[in-house]
């Protein structure tokens, strides 16, 4: 069985010289009272043969409902406490977090149930700056702030 992996994109803006990240929070119940270090960068799994990069923009279209513009900036990949891969890129963007729109998925609920309930696959998307973005974000995804600040910062 191929190893699973994921691929995403974090936009970030500069906001009076200050560097801010836009995350997402998943939806459904299991999720709903998980804040702090439970956000993530917009992502989804890809398979063999399809390319990451498109992959990626597939998913945040999917998951926010807005459009990714290159350029896009590789910031590499890290392996999650799962064991997946997540390879992710950044680009510059701007927008309204409360108009992020979601797909839906199904899910077992509660669990081993067998009941099946629809849910957003993503229930909020938020601006942080990098210190907060550091307490939100899932401590495995924070090389992708690190790298993101790293390839911006003026020379």
């Amino acid at each position: 069985m191929a190893e699973k992996q994921s691929a995403g994109l974090l936009v970030y803006r500069l906001q009076h010289a200050v560097l801010e990240v836009f995350l997402v929070h998943p939806g459904g119940p299991y999720w709903s009272k998980k804040q702090a270090g439970h956000w993530t960068v917009p992502k989804g799994e890809f398979f063999d043969g399809e390319e990451p990069l498109a992959a990626a923009v597939r998913e945040f279209r999917e998951e926010t409902g807005f459009e990714a513009e290159a350029p896009f900036l590789p910031l590499g990949s890290i392996r999650q406490k799962s064991g997946k891969m997540v390879e992710a890129w950044a680009f510059r963007g701007d927008f309204e977090a409360d108009k992020l729109v979601s797909n839906t998925c199904m899910v077992e609920w509660p669990p081993r149930s067998g009941k099946k309930i629809e849910i957003p696959e993503v229930d909020e998307g938020r601006w942080f700056n990098l210190q907060d973005a550091k307490q939100y974000l899932r401590e495995a995804q924070w090389p992708f702030l690190d790298r993101l600040a790293e390839a911006i910062r003026p020379s």
